[in-house]
């Protein structure tokens, strides 16, 4: 997933209930929805993050020797830039890019 594109907002803001319930019908299956989304993305997130930062790690434990190393910085710097994990899947939610289903419902049909 590009995280760059994603127009997410960046700072709290506040939300409508009726909106976020339109889809299920319950409050809090929505909220758990959007939680379970918001904790795939930030796997996601920090998977790709520690990967692109395992270039950078030395083989050696010598404490004296620490670089400082712009690239690896700026990494860093943007992934902190993003926006979080749980602003991505409400706008996610929000905008009916989530699939969700109930097995419960599935089962009884």
């Amino acid at each position: 997933m590009n995280y760059k594109e994603v127009d997410a907002a960046k700072s709290t803001i506040t939300r409508n209930t009726v909106d976020i319930d339109s889809r299920t019908g319950n409050i809090y299956e929505a909220i758990a929805i959007i939680a379970k989304r918001s904790n795939q993305i930030a796997l996601e997130m920090k998977e790709e993050l520690n990967g692109k930062l395992a270039e950078f790690a030395t083989t050696t434990d010598n404490l004296d020797e620490v670089f400082e190393n712009r690239e690896q910085i700026e990494i860093s710097k943007f992934y902190e830039s993003l926006p979080k994990s749980n602003a991505i899947a409400m706008t996610e939610y929000m905008e009916g890019g989530t699939y969700f289903r109930n097995p419960k419902e599935d089962t009884e049909a």
